[in-house]
């Protein structure tokens, strides 16, 4: 039998505004208890909610856990914490007894593939999330492991899953570390809902209705939940996108960012003037056997889009491009429908993402009573993630910048949402007070970027419609304010707070935004940069930055030029350090040749340098599967995308990132031959590596006359320390010159 539709809201009520359950009689708890004892002492005979993690349990808004646990505690609820737990047995999960309404489930604030492997798919040792760095403190797919004894310790009580696991995983998705196609994890974790995204709104909205004795299964009408279904219920509208180009024809669009119903294109435009004739939109049309007629159609909420199943996505990569793409156009809260994947005899149901927090919610999540310190169970132990942002702030979420190798729009989706600046100043005076070891220096004021405080659409009606992946690629959208006056108010306000000696921004800024602002970088560089300032341009190529939605090597300039004018005016000495991604798809041999010739001109020396990850659900991730682009329209016969996947492929286009560096030469020089570009070898100021010659007589002076004479012997500079040690040779140029092109 099929079920009646339930309509599901485009608005959504003030976190706050729910009647508290009976047990906020017991107050706030110092911490969330973590065993039997602590309960006893709260005077609990029982948790509510019990939330289990694969990080350590650190009270800080930074850390899931953390931010959902206290959230259900403001509504009333007893929560407890099961943090790190043996998950070889059902016993660890017993440690708070059987939670009265439901448990949750999350990996913690890393996916556990990528926090327990390394992009080379090498096992890590250490683990940033765990006391003393320690490594194999939680499972692969921790997500499906956890719920699993869950499950077996308490078989009738009602899970659900989150966290970045989850939300990346919510459909068929690409696996890297087994290379194939993997099922939804809610249906491998056998949960009964998932939640992805920032979660506050969804789980205080479940556990208010389970509380009331709604039963979980009923549980289908609310924004950014997924849940598996028998059959699709009557009163719906399939759109049919199970097949590339079908059914029908591909209509010819004015814009790539044109809704998929809408008659008029072009509600949100950029300000360049790239032609997008070939970037299509696949128009995804009404199947024969739609469940309802246009006619009867009342509401939009009531239209699913029906993704290729599972069983064709596992064995047809360019199938799989096709339906990441269709979905990268359903993630705007305002417009995106429902999706529905069919897994085996399942029906696998995804409502659109949840409504963004408001300034209010946002600043009523962050100023619930965390300690902000690990739990004492730790005791004195080094948690290296909490070293790192204890003394930081996030200001905001969400990220409009759509680069395709990230994955913080799948998750926290593109529309900025940001707390007050009181709210923000309150956080500072609490660190101040409260967090042990604090010496006058905030770390961070930022979040998944430094400068999109504030940044939103000049309209709400046309953000709401827009499906455009970007904000700011291939430019900056005419639609979006670029007016960074409220994060210069909030950096001048923040270092005037009595016992704050300096608030530091050291990264994650997006210089094409902020080139817009003149005023705001002259009042980052003049106060807030301590000497460097970490930037990712990710290459200098453009087939590589059309691949990643990047901006091209000249807003860099431009951004370089400005940077240095205010070092100067402010009289210090001040240096950019460029981030790069090598391997990632659409990038070739000859594209990694000319970022090293780029790096070795403006005497650059990488250190640390991160081979592409592809990591679930991204754009760039389809790339790497399918070699095809999703970013344009799919088609089987369309040309395909060059991507490093062999060791061998990674391994060079790594190497040539560190040119500088002996034990790549000789694989360098291989390459360099192959490609034909013997030229490039040799000790020149335009050459790349030495040759074999050079390098030996080198190696022979070195033994003579001491480390330096290697690499002054073949004309590289000198290997010295890193940035962080702040070694001359690792600065860039004041005028950056320009590389010779292959």
């Amino acid at each position: 039998m099929s079920q009646a539709a339930k309509y599901i809201p485009k608005s959504a009520p003030p976190l706050s505004s729910h009647r508290k359950y009976w047990a906020e009689c017991y107050g706030i708890a110092p911490f969330l208890p973590m065993s039997r004892a602590e309960m006893d002492k709260l005077g609990w005979d029982s948790c509510d909610i019990i939330l289990v993690t694969g990080d350590a349990y650190v009270d800080h808004p930074s850390f899931g856990m953390a931010v959902i646990g206290r959230s259900l505690e403001a509504q009333g609820f007893r929560v407890g914490i099961i943090a790190q737990p043996d998950w070889t047995s059902k016993d660890a999960f017993m440690a708070l007894g059987e939670p009265n309404l439901f448990f949750g489930v999350t990996a913690g604030n890393m996916d556990s593939m990528i926090n327990r492997y390394t992009a080379d798919r090498r096992m890590r040792h250490d683990d940033a999330y765990t006391p003393h760095n320690e490594g194999g403190k939680r499972p692969d797919r921790a997500v499906t492991v956890y719920s699993q004894r869950c499950k077996e310790a308490y078989k009738h009580v009602p899970l659900i899953i989150g966290s970045i696991e989850a939300s990346l995983r919510r459909l068929a998705h690409y696996d890297y570390w087994s290379d194939s196609v993997r099922r939804s994890v809610l249906v491998d974790s056998t949960a009964d809902i998932l939640l992805y995204g920032n979660a506050e709104r969804a789980i205080i909205d479940v556990a208010h209705r389970i509380a009331a004795g709604e039963k979980v299964s009923d549980i289908s009408d609310i924004r950014g939940t997924a849940f598996i279904r028998k059959v699709v219920p009557d009163g719906w509208r399939e759109i049919d996108s199970t097949r590339i180009d079908a059914p029908g024809k591909i209509d010819a669009l004015l814009s790539p960012y044109q809704r998929t119903d809408q008659k008029n294109p072009e509600t949100c435009s950029s300000n360049t003037q790239t032609s997008f004739a070939d970037v299509q939109v696949v128009t995804v049309l009404p199947s024969s056997d739609a469940k309802v007629s246009e006619a009867k159609l009342t509401r939009e909420e009531q239209t699913y889009i029906r993704l290729p199943s599972y069983e064709k996505l596992r064995n047809d990569p360019v199938l799989y491009a096709h339906a990441s793409r269709v979905f990268h156009k359903e993630t705007n809260p305002g417009n995106a429908r429902v999706l529905v994947q069919r897994h085996g005899i399942h029906e696998l149901w995804v409502n659109p993402p949840p409504i963004p927090l408001e300034t209010e919610e946002m600043d009523w999540v962050f100023d619930h009573a965390y300690q902000r310190v690990p739990h004492p169970t730790y005791g004195d132990a080094n948690i290296p993630a909490y070293e790192m942002i204890r003394f930081s702030i996030n200001i905001m979420r969400g990220c409009f910048g759509g680069c395709t190798f990230c994955s913080i729009t799948e998750h926290e989706g593109r529309i900025i949402q940001s707390r007050s600046e009181d709210s923000i100043i309150s956080e500072v005076e609490k660190i101040r007070d409260m967090v042990p070891g604090f010496t006058g220096t905030i770390s961070d004021l930022g979040g998944p970027t430094a400068n999109m405080y504030n940044l939103t659409c000049k309209s709400k009606e046309i953000e709401e419609s827009c499906r455009r992946p970007s904000c700011v690629y291939p430019g900056i959208c005419k639609n979006l304010i670029t007016d960074h006056s409220p994060t210069t108010q909030l950096y001048r306000r923040a270092r005037a707070v009595p016992g704050v000696k300096r608030v530091a921004i050291a990264s994650g800024l997006r210089y094409d935004l902020a080139v817009e602002d003149p005023e705001y970088v002259k009042e980052l560089v003049t106060h807030h940069v301590g000497g460097y300032l970490k930037i990712a341009p990710e290459h200098t190529e453009d087939g590589p930055l059309s691949m990643m939605m990047k901006p091209g090597m000249g807003t860099y300039d431009r951004f370089k030029k400005m940077f240095d004018k205010y070092s100067r005016e402010a009289g210090k000495e001040q240096y950019l350090i460029p981030y790069f991604i090598s391997a990632h798809p659409g990038t070739t041999d000859e594209d990694m040749i000319n970022l090293a010739l780029w790096l070795k001109e403006n005497e650059f020396r990488v250190d640390q340098v991160q081979n592409f990850y592809p990591s679930p659900m991204c754009s760039a991730t389809a790339m790497y599967h399918a070699e095809k682009n999703p970013l344009k329209r799919v088609k089987y016969k369309s040309d395909k995308i060059f991507s490093a996947k062999t060791k061998a492929q990674r391994t060079l286009h790594k190497a040539l990132l560190r040119y500088h560096d002996p034990d790549n030469w000789a694989l360098v020089r291989t390459a360099l031959k192959k490609e034909g570009l013997a030229r490039l070898i040799g000790s020149g100021k335009h050459q790349l590596v030495p040759s074999e010659e050079a390098e030996l007589k080198g190696k022979q002076q070195q033994m003579k006359g001491g480390r330096r004479a290697l690499t002054q012997h073949t004309g590289l500079p000198p290997r010295g320390r890193s940035p962080k040690n702040k070694s001359p040779k690792s600065k860039a140029p004041k005028k950056a010159r320009r590389r010779t092109r292959l």
